[in-house]
């Protein structure tokens, strides 16, 4: 075993990494591989349409178990009184 070197601290060091521009560097990456044609509002449109659907035509048992849900705070409401209607 070594001897213990006096040149090194005995008491916890304050360490830190600021990741800001690294942070920004990969956002940008990210928003250039999503192209300029990317439209997040639409995205979000196109996402409530498929819930909306996902949702609706339920049968009597179906339905039941989802209203179950929304009640217990699971699922939100979609549509109307009835997420078939």
């Amino acid at each position: 075993m070594s001897a213990k070197d006096d040149s090194l601290p005995t008491e916890p060091v304050d360490f830190a990494v600021d990741l800001t521009g690294h942070e920004m560097t990969r956002r940008a990456h990210v928003m250039n591989a999503l192209g300029a044609e990317w439209d997040p509002v639409e995205v979000m449109r196109g996402e409530e349409e498929a819930y909306d659907r996902l949702y609706s035509g339920l049968d009597q048992e179906q339905q039941r178990l989802y209203d179950t849900l929304v009640a217990a705070g699971v699922l939100p409401r979609r549509g109307g009184d009835a997420a078939s209607g």
